[in-house]
């Protein structure tokens, strides 16, 4: 279990399903399904980040950003050069 995470009972979860879920997906919180006390599923949000091209797609039109190679090419060689 997680610090940022509340714990439910199965009969609790399924009476307060919509409320929980709301919660869950506003506050980013995990939460613990328990049956008869023991721990049996852990519900976790999606955390939904930008994408590439929704940070430099800006840049991509005109002369203010060049681009020696896609930005998203993974840096692995790069860090074992070094």
């Amino acid at each position: 279990m997680t610090m940022n995470s509340k714990t439910y009972s199965k009969s609790h979860l399924k009476a307060h399903m919509l409320e929980i879920m709301r919660e869950l997906e506003q506050t980013g919180e995990e939460a613990i399904v328990t049956d008869h006390g023991r721990p049996v599923l852990r519900i976790v949000p999606i955390h939904r980040g930008h994408s590439v091209d929704q940070i430099f797609g800006p840049y991509r039109q005109g002369p203010k950003l060049e681009f020696l190679e896609p930005p998203d090419t993974p840096t692995l060689e790069e860090w074992e050069e070094v």
